[in-house]
């Protein structure tokens, strides 16, 4: 057979390449038309992240190289806001202190969760139930686990005093949220009973998601249960333990609300943290220059600790392998 005449066009071109050209402006307009209908899904969310999210922190920075109050016209400060913060104003440094010594409180929820995760995480009765028991505190509002917590730690008729007194530890209450010794301490127990839970899902999910062959190819190799934790357990939660790391430091940052209700800062700067002290200064001496300089501060701090939290991890924690 012989093969068929292609009809020249006008141009010099062929009726199977304008067909070509055509189809591909076809799929053009179509991939074009796909791109659009997915940035119109995606701008509302993205108008609000940046009208939320990008625009503040930007103004932020400005403001802390800037003089400005409400009402008052902004002029340029250059570093005068940093020079004050770091060479003259002792609080800062007391704030800074105090919100290191608040970040313990991560390591010994994950600790603690980790262990409560490990023995929910075996064959017993009523599993579901001790699940739910131990993620009870994490939905309940901040303000209302401050408040419960002032309770227990009443010296007139708390359930704390009750308990150490009954059980002869002491001789008379303490005042826990009104001495400067132990004020700091108590709000970490009570930052700890709240964040627990979350940290106990997150481990026991990581927990069922590690391979059982894994741990039966161990026990048949002979390795006792402390070896199949270190070189098994361990190692496979390392996304989940990195997870529970980086939220444990956000909520050292930003724990304004449970050191409000219980303390407010007090007794003197016993609990006073960088995040209740640029509030003061702020909303209380109306100085969002000053404030806004110990914010970026203060977020320079935090993405410093958790970049060096994902380095000592191994540098991929937060990694996730997707399958093609």
């Amino acid at each position: 057979m012989s093969s068929p005449v292609l009809e020249p066009v006008a141009g010099g071109g062929t009726v199977a390449a304008a067909a070509t050209a055509a189809r591909r402006g076809f799929f053009a307009r179509r991939r074009s038309r796909e791109w659009l209908f997915i940035a119109l899904l995606l701008a509302p969310a993205l108008l609000i992240y940046l009208a939320y999210r990008v625009v503040p922190l930007l103004w932020n920075v400005v403001l802390s190289f800037s003089y400005w109050a409400p009402g008052k016209a902004i002029a340029f400060a250059g570093l005068t806001h940093y020079e004050e913060m770091l060479f003259q104003d002792e609080t800062f440094w007391v704030a800074l202190k105090n919100t290191g010594l608040f970040m313990l409180a991560t390591p010994l929820s994950i600790a603690l969760a980790l262990g409560l995760a490990l023995l929910v995480d075996q064959k017993v009765v009523g599993k579901g139930l001790y699940r739910s028991i131990i993620f009870l505190p994490y939905p309940m509002m901040v303000v209302a686990v401050g408040i419960v917590w002032r309770w227990l730690y009443n010296d007139r008729g708390g359930l704390v005093n009750y308990a150490l007194q009954s059980m002869g530890l002491i001789s008379r209450p303490i005042a826990f949220l009104e001495s400067t010794q132990f004020a700091l301490a108590a709000v970490m127990v009570a930052a700890v009973w709240q964040m627990l839970g979350l940290f106990v899902v997150i481990l026991l999910t990581g927990l069922q998601n590690i391979p059982s062959h894994l741990y039966e190819a161990a026990r048949i190799d002979g390795a006792l249960a402390i070896h199949r934790f270190w070189r098994i357990t361990l190692p496979l939660l390392r996304p989940s333990l990195f997870l529970c790391v980086i939220l444990g430091i956000i909520a050292s940052f930003t724990s304004f609300d449970l050191i409000y209700s219980m303390t407010g800062g007090g007794p003197g700067r016993a609990t006073e943290l960088l995040v209740t002290y640029i509030y003061k200064q702020a909303f209380t001496l109306t100085r969002f220059d000053y404030a806004a300089a110990m914010t970026a501060v203060m977020f320079a701090l935090f993405l410093a600790i958790a970049l060096l939290a994902n380095r000592l991890s191994g540098g991929d924690a937060g990694k996730v392998d997707i399958a093609e």
